[in-house]
């Protein structure tokens, strides 16, 4: 696992060179006919980096972004009308019958169908219009890390190309830098406050809520770790009942637009004793925290929450063994989940 996270700043180097003139061909046909929805078809942390896409495609191009739930294709047999849309699937290994179902039936109901894969020659290539690889290479270990984020960097590539703002495709050629020197920061202090924990919250907001979101899956892959994602502002709508004094949490918070309001939130939750790991940027939210988890300086507001879960990774694995755990062995999984 760790291994292969180090290797994804060189995955995401190939995929941005690779892709380009088929991400170029894509925009050009976006922009003429922008499609009056878009809609994602995937599982487990392919689904986390689809909601990374929800809020590109709704914050950067306005385009309303649902997630399908396959099993009204597979089990129930309905037929969306999808016509005009853009539907993507986004998977490792392509192999999941329910998802190369509901990606044919797309395709049959009109939308204009994308896969996003790393394994090229699978049925869920097969059944899209544009294929789209990950170039992550061969990836091993049951819990994704370089296919994960070179999914979030080929939605952001789709993006980049397809608006009419430059700063994103400027920084996405910088990008694999900055991810390389994101996996080398030192997330130890976080060790000893999730070593002994049975239930962990994991908090963001905006494109950190989706990273926060396949952090927690990660810490119950890895370590068994009961970890749940919230939104900042909708953990406030509940769950936060649950946190008192002791209770760990897992605060994701780069620079960005939420980012006041994740301050605010992590303040508030100082006083109810909860015990904060925060990893950030800024010396404001650092100073909050119970184990500080520094991140690179600011990059770009969108990028720097691929580089928060680039940190992470390696972090989940040094936390798994310092449980007890093999990071490469989750139990009860395997690497290619095919669902119906």
């Amino acid at each position: 696992m760790r291994a292969e996270a180090l290797e994804a700043p060189a995955a995401v180097e190939r995929l941005l060179a690779e892709n380009e003139a088929e991400v170029r061909s894509l925009a050009r046909f976006l922009r003429r006919r922008p499609p009056v929805m878009v809609q994602t078809i995937a599982r487990g942390s392919s689904d986390h980096a689809a909601l990374f896409g929800k809020y590109l495609f709704e914050v950067r191009l306005g385009w309303p972004t649902a997630s399908a739930a396959p099993s009204v294709v597979t089990v129930y047999g309905a037929r969306p009308n999808l016509r005009g849309a853009l539907v993507i699937a986004l998977s490792q290994s392509g192999a999941s019958a329910d998802l190369v179902e509901s990606l044919r039936a797309a395709r049959a109901a009109g939308a204009l169908t994308v896969a996003l894969v790393n394994v090229e020659d699978s049925p869920l290539a097969a059944a899209a219009e544009v294929v789209l690889p990950l170039h992550a290479g061969e990836e091993k270990s049951v819990a994704a890390t370089k296919s994960y984020l070179t999914m979030l960097v080929a939605l952001a590539q789709i993006v980049a190309s397809t608006e009419e703002a430059g700063d994103l495709a400027a920084a996405l050629p910088l990008l694999p830098e900055r991810m390389a020197a994101a996996a080398g920061a030192d997330w130890s202090a976080g060790l000893e406050l999730f070593a002994p924990a049975t239930d962990a919250y994991v908090i963001g907001r905006g494109y950190a809520f989706a990273v926060a979101n396949e952090a927690a899956l990660k810490l119950k892959e890895t370590s068994a770790l009961h970890a749940e994602a919230f939104s900042a502002a909708e953990l406030l709508h509940g769950p936060v009942a649950i946190v008192g004094p002791g209770y760990p949490i897992l605060a994701l918070a780069p620079y960005d637009r939420p980012y006041p309001q994740v301050v605010e939130l992590l303040a508030g939750l100082k006083q109810k004793g909860a015990e904060l790991a925060v990893a950030s940027s800024e010396g404001e939210a650092l100073a909050l925290a119970d184990a500080p988890l520094a991140l690179p300086e600011r990059f770009h507001p969108l990028l720097d929450s691929v580089l928060t879960i680039q940190a992470f990774y390696p972090f989940a694995d040094a936390l798994a063994r310092t449980r007890g755990y093999d990071p490469d062995r989750p139990r009860n999984l395997q690497k290619v989940t095919r669902t119906r």
